[in-house]
């Protein structure tokens, strides 16, 4: 069966890219042995993927796939740019982190014939929409983490995605770290928020195409609801059940988002598409002061989610949703 499946990546590889020569196992580079690296078996959506040795040369696709291998101390030698930072495709927060930039591979629709040319050794797309044909044009070039079972349309927790990653890369343990210590961050704003237990929030998008809300299941959403907070049923009785992770409003329906607190994200517009909307201005939690609009100085670091830009996210928006919560 090992030898089946071998042949069928051989002639995936060859019918997807002119002249590639090698199996997924012949593009890992040679004497990258390490007896300090325990092999793992990862559980994704499109079965068990076993890593042997460490990886040294990864491609990360993923949104924040490249992030959190960063955390790992992994640098990748590619990767995509989700939220369009420019350059290495980091924010800030992760200034530093590579010593050579990676190579930008296009996020909905990589060149995958480029990604071969880079013969890598493991490729990162655990938080992904979960499509089995991009899936499988990647496996054909190396082994492959995608999503874990469950996560289509990028629902891949920030946990699933550090435990998932730090495992693939040898660094388990690093990996547990970090989320403890961003839990215990986390927990701390919490407790210091008592008057934020139990009250209602609603995650507001604004974009080019119009409005629409953030249900559970979203990153926006669900590091709201770790802080106490607790979704708009208002809001979540729209979701429907094709896993999708917001919900279309029009704007006759923003009335529908009053709630204790209401957060607004400007997604590739300026926050005054939101603020300069009558029907905005008018929600009652709005025109009462107990709204934030997410501003540019974190607003990616907040969209992105990912174990590095969450910390620097949450130390700019608290102060605000303190003021808004009142």
């Amino acid at each position: 069966m090992r030898a089946v499946r071998q042949l069928t990546a051989m002639i995936v590889c060859l019918g997807l890219f002119a002249g590639c020569s090698s199996t997924p196992n012949d593009a890992a580079p040679s004497g990258n042995a390490d007896p300090g690296f325990a092999p793992a078996t990862i559980a994704t959506k499109f079965g068990d993927v076993t890593i042997s040795s460490r990886p040294t040369k990864v491609v990360a696709l993923g949104w924040g796939d490249a992030e959190t291998a960063l955390a790992m101390g992994i640098q990748p030698i590619a990767a995509s740019d989700w939220v369009q930072f420019g350059g290495a495709g980091v924010g800030p927060w992760a200034t530093g982190k590579y010593s050579r930039p990676p190579k930008i591979i296009g996020t909905l629709d990589p060149n995958y014939e480029e990604i071969a040319s880079l013969r890598p050794d493991l490729i990162l797309d655990v938080k992904g929409s979960g499509d089995e044909g991009r899936h499988s044009k990647l496996a054909a070039i190396a082994p492959t983490i995608g999503i874990p079972q469950g996560a289509d349309n990028y629902k891949t927790t920030q946990e699933q995605q550090v435990d998932m990653v730090a495992r693939a890369l040898g660094t388990p343990d690093k990996g547990q770290r970090l989320l403890t210590d961003l839990n215990a961050k986390i927990a701390g704003i919490k407790a210091a928020h008592p008057n934020w237990q139990g009250r209602t929030v609603s995650a507001i998008a604004r974009s080019s195409g119009g409005w629409g809300a953030y249900v559970p299941g979203a990153f926006r959403l669900d590091l709201l609801l770790r802080l106490g907070f607790v979704p708009n049923p208002k809001i979540t009785a729209l979701a429907n059940k094709a896993n999708n992770f917001s919900v279309v409003l029009s704007e006759e329906q923003l009335g529908l988002a009053d709630a204790d607190a209401i957060i607004g994200y400007p997604v590739g517009v300026q926050p005054s598409a939101i603020t300069d909307s009558l029907q905005w201005r008018t929600i009652p939690a709005v025109a009462q002061g107990r709204s934030v609009i997410v501003n540019p100085d974190y607003s990616k670091a907040y969209a992105l989610g990912s174990i590095l830009s969450t910390g620097y996210a949450l130390d700019r928006f608290v102060p605000e949703l303190e003021k808004a919560s009142h």
